[in-house]
């Protein structure tokens, strides 16, 4: 994250203040602005490929560490368009259905995910961010007690309490 020490508008030194009931950085002068400092919002694809759950690793990751597919939302576009975009600029996959599985905070990276079910098809290719992928069978899926782990979670007991 980054740090704020001057205003982005007028050049004045950042101090904190109380604005709605939190601290938060705002520029004493004329211009008064506000850093509100929001988490950002994230979206996180739970892709279910062929029956199997498709799960990847970022090159930046280290060897064995594998997780859903995600990325930013983009100005004006909508979770769900945003989240087909990932999975189409990530896997070269079609989108067929997108269903919200939840909303999950995700404070260590001071962001807010957005996680959705995407049934999708297509012949997989890896972009630039990613290493290598897995096809996991649901029964084998196990969550991870973080970020996108709770969405793996969710997916699961529901999946389970339908069958």
């Amino acid at each position: 994250m980054r740090d704020w020490e001057f205003c982005p508008l007028c050049g004045d030194r950042l101090l904190p203040g109380d604005i709605g009931g939190l601290t938060r950085l705002c520029c004493r002068a004329a211009c008064g602005f506000v850093h509100w400092d929001n988490p950002a919002p994230v979206l996180a694809a739970l892709v279910d490929y062929r029956g199997r759950v498709v799960l990847a690793r970022n090159h930046a990751w280290a060897a064995g560490a594998f997780g859903l597919i995600t990325g930013f939302l983009e100005r004006g576009e909508a979770p769900e368009e945003g989240v087909a975009r990932e999975v189409r600029e990530e896997l070269g996959l079609a989108a067929q259905t997108v269903t919200l599985i939840g909303v999950y905070p995700f404070a260590r990276k001071h962001e807010l995910i957005v996680a959705y079910h995407v049934v999708a098809d297509g012949e997989i290719r890896l972009n630039e961010e990613l290493a290598e992928f897995r096809l996991i069978a649901p029964e084998k899926l196990k969550a991870w007690d973080f970020g996108t782990g709770l969405a793996v979670r969710d997916w699961l007991r529901r999946r389970d309490s339908a069958h």
